[in-house]
C-alpha cells in the first residue's frame, strides 16, 4: 500500500501574526508597547518630514550632491553613462529571469520583479517632482527608467533565443562598460579632459567604492594564497603586509598616502589626490578580503586538493577549478560585508579634503543660506548609503543562492552524452 504524505494545515497570515505577537499575556503586553513606540516615532517623523523639514536645501543643491563641481557643459556624458548603466542593468535583470536555473519556474514578471518595477516607476515619477527639477531633467529620468524596464522585458522575453556562444560574452559587458564609463567621466579619446579635482558628490563616492571593490578582491585572493604558500619569502611577505594594514587605522593610511607619495615619487609621477586615496582604499580592503578568503581556504578539506592532483591536474589548475570556487563560496558573506564597510569608509575622504558625498554635504551646510538644515541633509545621505548597502546585501544573498549546490535555483551541469 503506497504511503501518503501527511496533511499539513497552514494557518492564515493573520492567525500566524496573532500567534507570534500575542502568544501569551506577557508577549501581548510587550508587543503593544513596542507597536505604540513605533507608531509614535513614525507619526513624529512624518509630522516633521511633511510640515517642519525644509527640503529646499536639497532641491537647490541637487546637482552639487550628485556630481560635485563637474562642468555643466560636460554633464551630458554622465547622462549618457547613466543611460548605458540602465540598459545593462535591464539586460542583466531580464537574462537572470530568462534562465532562472534548474528547478526554478521561468516567469517573465515574477511577483518580486513587479514590485521592483513599481518602485522604480514611483521613484522616477516622484524624485524629479520632489526636487523641483526642470522639465528637461524630468523627461531624462523618465526615459532612463523606461529604458531599463524595456531592456528588462526584451531580455526576459527573447533571452532564450540568444545563441549560447553570445550569452557567454554578455558578462563581459560590465567590465567593458566600466572602462567606457571611466573614459566618459575623465575624458580622452576626443573628449575634453575633466580633472579629478572637479569630481564630487555621489559620483566620487560611487567611483572610489567601485574602483576599490573591483581591485581589492583579486589582490585579496592573491594575498590569501601567498599567506598559505610554502615559499617562506612569499608567505612572510603576505603576513607582514596583512598584519600591518590591519593594525593601522584607515584615516592614518589615507593621510600617509596623501603626503608620503608626494615625497617618494617625482612630481611628474605622483598621481592625483583622488587616485592616491583610491589606491589606499584598495590596499586597505585587500588585507581584510585576504583574511576572509583564507578562512574559506581553511574550510575546504585537504582531500579536495589531493583528489584534484590524483586526477592529473597541476596545482594552479586545481586551485582555480576545485579549491578556490569552494573557498570563495564560503568566504562570500564576509567578503561582501567588507565591501559594505568599504563603501561606508569612503566618508573618511572628506577628512583629507576630497568632496565626496559627505564632504559635499558639509560644504552645503556651511553655506549661510542653509544653516540649521543638518537633519534634512544627513537623512538623505543615510538613505542613499542604506540603499547602496542594501543592494550589495541583496546581490550577495542572490549570488549565494545561485552558487549553493543544494539550492534548486543553482545551475546544474548538463549530463554527459553516452559514448
Amino acid at each position: 500500500m503506497a504511503s501518503t504524505a501527511p496533511l499539513v494545515v497552514r494557518a492564515s497570515p493573520l492567525r500566524s501574526l496573532q500567534k507570534e505577537l500575542f502568544g501569551s499575556r506577557l508577549d501581548g503586553l510587550i508587543s503593544i508597547a513596542l507597536l505604540a513606540a513605533l507608531l509614535a516615532a513614525g507619526l513624529g517623523f512624518f509630522r516633521w518630514a511633511l510640515f517642519q523639514a525644509q527640503w529646499a536645501v536639497l532641491s537647490a543643491n541637487s546637482t552639487l550632491f550628485a556630481v560635485g563641481r563637474y562642468p555643466i557643459e560636460q554633464q551630458w556624458r554622465l547622462w549618457l553613462l547613466t543611460s548605458l548603466l540602465a540598459l545593462a542593468t535591464g539586460l542583466s535583470w531580464g537574462l537572470l529571469r530568462a534562465f532562472p536555473g534548474s528547478g526554478a519556474v521561468r516567469a517573465l514578471w515574477p511577483r518580486n520583479d513587479r514590485w521592483a518595477a513599481a518602485i522604480l516607476v514611483l521613484l522616477a515619477l516622484w524624485r524629479p517632482l520632489a526636487l523641483n527639477l526642470t522639465l528637461a531633467i524630468q523627461v531624462r529620468w523618465w526615459g532612463i527608467a523606461g529604458l531599463m524596464l524595456l531592456a528588462r522585458w526584451v531580455a526576459g522575453r527573447f533571452g532564450p533565443a540568444i545563441p549560447q556562444a553570445c550569452r557567454r560574452l554578455i558578462p563581459l559587458l560590465w567590465p567593458l562598460l566600466y572602462l567606457v564609463g571611466m573614459v566618459l567621466i575623465s575624458g580622452g579619446l576626443g573628449l575634453v579632459q575633466v580633472p579629478p579635482s572637479e569630481w564630487g558628490g555621489l559620483l566620487l563616492t560611487v567611483l572610489m567604492a567601485t574602483f576599490a571593490i573591483l581591485l581589492c578582491f583579486p589582490l585579496g585572493v592573491l594575498l590569501a594564497l601567498g599567506r598559505r604558500s610554502e615559499l617562506p619569502l612569499l608567505r612572510w611577505g603576505s603576513v607582514i603586509y596583512i598584519e600591518f594594514i590591519r593594525g593601522a587605522p584607515l584615516i592614518t593610511l589615507l593621510f600617509l598616502g596623501q603626503n608620503i607619495l608626494g615625497f617618494l615619487l617625482p612630481g611628474g609621477l605622483t598621481p592625483d589626490r583622488v587616485w592616491r586615496a583610491a589606491w589606499v582604499l584598495t590596499f586597505f580592503a585587500a588585507a581584510y578580503v585576504a583574511e576572509a578568503v583564507r578562512s574559506g581556504l581553511v574550510a575546504v578539506p585537504a582531500g579536495q586538493m589531493e583528489a584534484a592532483r590524483s586526477l592529473g591536474l597541476p596545482v594552479p589548475l586545481a586551485l582555480v577549478h576545485v579549491v578556490l570556487p569552494q573557498a570563495i563560496r564560503v568566504a562570500l558573506p564576509a567578503t561582501v560585508g567588507q565591501f559594505i564597510s568599504l563603501l561606508q569608509d569612503t566618508t573618511l575622504l572628506s577628512l583629507i579634503g576630497l568632496l565626496d558625498l559627505l564632504g559635499t554635504a558639509r560644504t552645503v551646510m556651511a553655506n549661510p543660506m542653509f544653516l540649521g538644515k543638518n537633519a534634512e541633509v544627513y537623512l538623505v545621505l543615510a538613505i542613499l548609503f542604506w540603499t547602496c548597502c542594501a543592494a550589495l546585501g541583496l546581490g550577495s544573498r542572490a549570488l549565494e543562492t545561485r552558487l549553493n549546490p543544494h539550492s534548486p535555483s543553482a545551475p546544474q551541469a548538463s549530463p554527459a552524452h553516452p559514448p
